[in-house]
């Protein structure tokens, strides 16, 4: 294919100013809509989502820069077919090094790994760096680790059928990306977010478990399997909550700082009681409710073991950035650490074993993320043909066997697809004003709904 005359255009001016780019007054919002929003306009993008697509299908999603500790909450593009995503793009300005600096790089795996996207990009337009992000991210890790691809905007043109290649969005959608990503697959060293998560977690329960029974020697088999599992819970919804607004961020790793840590933990657990009114925390009785958890804050922890789970959930010891970790990837991770069982021996030490069931089976079996959607495109899909949303709110939807909620979760979204679309189609600005909206907005010029 021909190289684009406005390629070459962007080129020139780049190198004409190159000094001032470089300068550091020159910041990352203008690099971005200067030079890589056009790039990829080229490469046959709607970046500023000409088309009117809805919210949940445009191609090109801009997220908000919030600052998360030295970090940003969000990758700076994501890129998408069909509402789905294929790879992030991460921006900085000229004034970074990208071949050298380690942090941008850590940043962009985190995400990425952290989302199960095969490969990203990293650019400041100067340089073009792509990663391969099946590689787990470390925080020591060079700027050139698992980096597939580099060159300066000087290479663009020699470069550019490689680049239309395999990030055009005709690319993608001819497949061309995927077996690009296939390729960098099969490379030492990779390891998907949902193995690592699972033998991280694997790690907390055998940690928690032996210090249980430990301290507290009258603890029985089943209450220490629940603790161990409700605790693991506990810290892992919080710190999902952290990362994604719904809590300030380092909220537990204060808790690094001292000692007593297992009862200032109890203190922040017993606020998410109030806070969330959920079956995670349930500490008081209350009626029509079930028995609630009178024996995990009764209990005796060493600081050890929880301050180890707890460094590990933040840069720059944790590779995971769990706003971008999906929801059926953490439901998968679950339904495999739910097939092992904690047993106390005759010396009340704990031991971890394959429950009977599973191993008589041969493992843990999930269902797939698209058999998922299929399912409930058919049974809930069809459930809301027709229906306004004042009798859609009267639906009750059960999952008899709900394992790691996959399904609920599943049906859940598309409840929430189907009203944002309700609302966006039909006087959106109605939806959106008074005490209880319906609409509210997440980033600039994108919608959310809630119900």
């Amino acid at each position: 294919m021909p190289i684009p005359n406005q390629i070459i255009e962007l080129i020139e001016r780049f190198e004409r100013n190159i000094d001032a780019y470089r300068s550091g007054r020159y910041n990352e919002t203008q690099v971005r809509r200067e030079f890589i929003d056009p790039f990829f306009e080229l490469l046959g993008w709607d970046i500023a989502n000409k088309k009117g697509y809805a919210e949940a299908y445009k191609e090109v999603v801009h997220e908000d820069a919030v600052k998360v500790g030295w970090e940003t909450k969000s990758p700076d593009y994501s890129f998408r077919i069909g509402g789905v995503r294929k790879f992030f793009l991460e921006a900085k300005n000229p004034s970074v090094n990208i071949k050298y600096d380690i942090h941008p790089a850590f940043q962009l795996r985190r995400y990425a790994w952290s989302a199960k996207l095969p490969i990203s990009i990293l650019t400041d337009f100067e340089e073009f760096a792509v990663y391969n992000c099946r590689v787990k991210p470390i925080k020591s890790d060079k700027a050139s680790s698992a980096r597939v691809m580099y060159f300066t905007y000087k290479y663009y043109t020699q470069h550019w059928d490689e680049i239309e290649s395999i990030f055009s969005r005709d690319a993608i959608l001819k497949g061309s990306f995927d077996k690009y990503a296939e390729s960098n697959q099969k490379k030492c060293g990779t390891e998907e977010v949902d193995n690592a998560f699972l033998r991280e977690i694997e790690h907390w329960r055998e940690l928690l478990a032996r210090n249980f029974a430990l301290r507290n020697s009258d603890i029985s088999n089943r209450a220490l399997n629940e603790v161990v599992q409700k605790t693991i819970d506990r810290i892992v919804f919080l710190r999902i909550c952290e990362d994604r607004g719904m809590e300030h961020y380092g909220h537990l790793q204060k808790l690094l700082n001292g000692t007593n840590v297992y009862s200032r933990l109890a203190e922040i657990f017993l606020h998410a009681d109030d806070k969330y009114n959920s079956g995670l925390f349930y500490f008081s009785s209350e009626k029509g409710r079930e028995s609630p958890d009178e024996i995990s804050l009764e209990l005796s922890l060493d600081d050890k073991p929880l301050k180890e789970i707890i460094k590990h959930l933040y840069y720059p010891d944790s590779p995971y950035v769990f706003s971008e970790i999906p929801a059926d990837i953490l439901g998968q991770v679950y339904e495999q650490f739910l097939g092992k069982v904690i047993r106390l021996t005759s010396g009340h030490q704990a031991k971890i074993d394959d429950k009977p069931e599973v191993k008589k089976s041969g493992g843990v079996y999930y269902t797939p993320t698209y058999i998922v959607d299929y399912i409930v495109e058919n049974t809930v899909g069809k459930l809301l043909e027709g229906k306004t949303s004042k009798k859609v709110e009267k639906l009750k939807i059960l999952d008899p066997a709900c394992g790691s909620g996959s399904f609920l979760i599943g049906a859940y979204q598309h409840l929430l697809d189907w009203y944002l679309k309700q609302y966006t189609s039909n006087s959106p600005d109605k939806h959106s004003k008074g005490r209880n909206p319906k609409l509210y907005q997440i980033h600039e010029g994108e919608m959310a709904a809630h119900n």
